[in-house]
């Protein structure tokens, strides 16, 4: 009997999902073909949630840091109140989705001055946002150093339009003028 010949992709991370100690969502982003979540193996948003408590209860409690589930390979790892989870396809090579998630962690920590918890993660989301779509782009890893990704999200967020910065960074902006005009 021939073995299935399976098609080349590139898709190597089918989604990054950051819950919180209670199984929550508080981050998801799926890379299909279709941008749908999960190939539309999960189609309403409830199904999509008794997924990610499937997987939270699954790993929660085990030191292991990676599973095996639904015909997925899901590695994971948890700091404080937050569950980080980098999910690829049952074929895909287990050390670079770990890559993936260790580059997602230490780009928050550093970006977070090492206090990954969700009240900062929330605080920041829009860093997380810039760095998730530094290491992947269409399910296709682009970086794997943690350093490389925060020295472009620090890029990225320099060049934001004033009408799309917040009102901090607006006021902090305005504070370093002031300053550097009174030092003249």
């Amino acid at each position: 009997m021939d073995s299935p010949i399976l098609e080349p992709s590139l898709y190597t991370v089918k989604a990054v999902l950051i819950l919180d100690n209670d199984g929550d969502r508080l981050y998801a982003k799926v890379w299909t073909p279709s941008q749908k979540y999960y190939d539309d193996t999960y189609p309403t948003v409830k199904e999509q949630k008794a997924f990610e408590k499937n997987i939270f209860n699954k790993t929660h409690r085990t030191d292991s840091e990676i599973a095996l589930l639904e015909g997925l390979t899901v590695v994971y790892k948890s700091n404080i109140d937050l569950f980080f989870y980098v999910i690829g396809s049952s074929h895909e090579n287990e050390l670079m989705l770990m890559a993936v998630l260790n580059c997602l962690f230490d780009s928050l920590s550093q970006m977070l001055r090492k206090n990954v918890e969700r009240r900062a993660l929330l605080e920041n989301m829009e860093g997380l946002f810039l760095a998730v779509d530094e290491i992947v782009d269409g399910g296709v890893i682009l970086e794997s150093d943690p350093q490389q990704v925060v020295h472009r999200v620090a890029l990225r967020g320099d060049d934001v339009p004033l009408t799309e910065q917040t009102v901090t960074q607006v006021l902090q902006s305005a504070k370093e003028q002031i300053k550097w005009s009174l030092l003249r």
